[in-house]
């Protein structure tokens, strides 16, 4: 099948899930403007990238969009993001939402709600469609799985509870226990050992994905076209992406997909 008629298929103009694009859309052109005024570099990941890749914008079926960044860069924006993002959008992290128990950020349309599949954001401040910021971290993979095994029970707790508030209580705890003791000093470990690690980097200490990324296939950055902008991508983003997924290029099943998204509402 070609784009068009795959377009036409999964995501035709003026259906819910285009709509829900072009609104993804609109908060990475806001965190994209932001990030150039503070010089700090971010690029298309996972399913986003294969789209710029393959489709030259969204996977047709896509229902959600990723960046990634360097963990010094993430903390750099958490700190600007919250004074510089227009009133329409909305900061969500663990300092944010009070029952938000990520290790990574969601940037929010205020203009939109929606409820994802798995039930984890029921009890979240902010429900609008957005995109996911993650930070990227230099560490081994064992260390990486060390710790998302630390955090994996937070997810089963939630997923599992009949009672909200004593289970997000119970999820804070796990959530500040890694956070601000566990985390941190794993960390200060490998601080002398920074300059004999391999250039290999992962996701952030917590979050339940360890697929490998190489420094050299991502920097320099270049850019490459996404629904009509020239947006960041890693410079080598064939090598990258075959890494993480093999076969990029080849489509799934297409009777075969999932989606997040349960409900969604568009408020204008």
């Amino acid at each position: 099948m070609n784009h068009e008629s795959l377009r036409q298929r999964f995501n035709p103009d003026g259906s819910l899930l285009r709509r829900q694009q072009m609104r993804m859309l609109e908060i990475l052109l806001e965190v994209d403007k932001i990030c150039k005024k503070h010089h700090i570099e971010y690029w298309l990941s996972s399913g986003t990238l294969i789209g710029a890749m393959r489709h030259d914008g969204f996977i047709p079926w896509d229902d959600d969009l990723d960046i990634e960044m360097m963990r010094s860069d993430y903390l750099r924006l958490m700190k600007v993001l919250p004074s510089e993002l227009p009133e329409w959008l909305a900061l969500q992290n663990d300092e944010t939402d009070p029952n938000y128990f990520y290790f990574y950020a969601k940037v929010r349309d205020r203009r939109s709600k929606m409820l994802e599949q798995n039930g984890y954001d029921r009890l979240w401040k902010e429900q609008g469609i957005y995109i996911d910021i993650f930070p990227m971290e230099q560490h081994p993979i064992w260390m990486h799985k060390l710790t998302e095994k630390a955090v994996g029970h937070m997810y089963k707790i939630w997923r599992t509870s009949t009672d909200d508030t004593k289970a997000i209580k119970k999820v804070r705890r796990i959530f500040d226990l890694n956070n601000k003791i566990l985390f941190p000093c794993l960390r200060t470990f490998l601080l002398p050992l920074t300059s004999h690690l391999s250039p290999l980097i992962t996701s952030g200490m917590g979050i339940p994905f360890h697929n490998p990324r190489y420094a050299d296939e991502i920097f320099p950055l270049t850019t490459h076209v996404f629904e009509g902008h020239q947006l960041p991508v890693p410079h080598d983003a064939d090598a990258h992406l075959r890494h993480i997924f093999g076969d990029y290029m080849q489509l799934p099943d297409l009777d075969k997909l999932a989606l997040h998204v349960g409900e969604l509402e568009f408020f204008d």
